[in-house]
């Protein structure tokens, strides 16, 4: 290990937190109005509203899939006890903090 990347790495670990650390910037996120979020599909790179996404089966739970080329973009499940999502179709999710 060279000098540098102990130094990089000591850094590193006097800044690393456990997840807990970002309940703050997670929960301005999360309690947002997240249809006007913009999100860009994994599968072919279109950038909508999370609002103008097709919506597929409401019994199952919410499948979101892409106005262009309808790939699933975000799936959400509401289990007894919890709520899922699989937001694997989406590349980047840009939601405005104004």
């Amino acid at each position: 290990m060279t000098i540098l990347s102990s130094t990089i790495e000591a850094m590193m670990n006097e800044t690393r937190l456990d997840g807990n650390a970002a309940a703050g910037p997670l929960s301005e996120l999360f309690a947002r109005d997240i249809t006007t979020a913009l999100a860009t599909c994994a599968k072919c790179g279109r950038e909508t509203p999370v609002g103008t996404l097709f919506d597929y089966g409401q019994a199952m739970g919410v499948v979101l899939r892409c106005n262009g080329c309808e790939g699933a973009m975000l799936r959400l499940v509401r289990t007894p006890g919890s709520l899922r999502l699989d937001p694997s179709g989406v590349s980047m999710l840009i939601v405005a903090t104004g």
